[in-house]
């Protein structure tokens, strides 16, 4: 990545509430050593990773994105997985239709502006942790009910995650 880009995503970006029910959840994990959980900050649901992307092309991405409509609905994360490399995960037990439809009219505004698209279906979730092979999941797990109003534009710089945008 160059000075003259941006490392973007798009993504479900939680707002306090949320967030704190995510940290919880997480933390009632049981991690085993050299698990590197993911930074209360950090959690959120990936839409779209773009990689990098040239400022000069950022405000046609943010006119892009204001255009594509999303309507409210309920995620519903159920699932604590352990993924394989040691991911672990809270995901949906079904993925709600308007997410997909979301996730769908996203990928089709990347495309008119020829970012790139992931070519692999769409598995919805919040990474909680890596290296985190042998975690144990809570004995008893609650649905964490997340009220998705919108989306967010957000540049991964030098560890942290920066918001530039929201859109819904």
């Amino acid at each position: 990545m160059t000075v003259d880009s941006a490392r973007l995503f798009l993504a479900l970006w939680p707002g306090a509430v949320v967030r704190e029910a995510l940290v919880a959840t997480r933390d009632a994990w049981v991690w085993p050593a050299g698990a590197k959980p993911v930074a209360d900050a950090r959690l959120h649901v990936t839409l779209h990773f773009l990689g990098a992307v040239p400022h000069e092309r950022v405000p046609a991405l943010d006119a892009a994105l204001r255009g594509v409509p999303c309507a409210p609905f309920e995620l519903r994360l159920t699932r604590a997985a352990l993924w394989p490399h040691g991911i672990a995960v809270l995901q949906p037990r079904v993925p709600p239709p308007r997410l997909l439809e979301l996730h769908a009219a996203l990928g089709a505004a990347l495309q008119r502006l020829a970012l790139p698209v992931e070519t692999r279906p769409y598995r919805p979730h919040v990474t909680l942790a890596r290296h985190a092979a042998g975690a144990v999941t809570p004995a008893e797990s609650s649905a964490l009910h997340w009220r998705v109003r919108g989306h967010a534009l957000v540049e991964s710089r030098g560890g942290e995650y920066l918001v530039l945008g929201r859109y819904g």
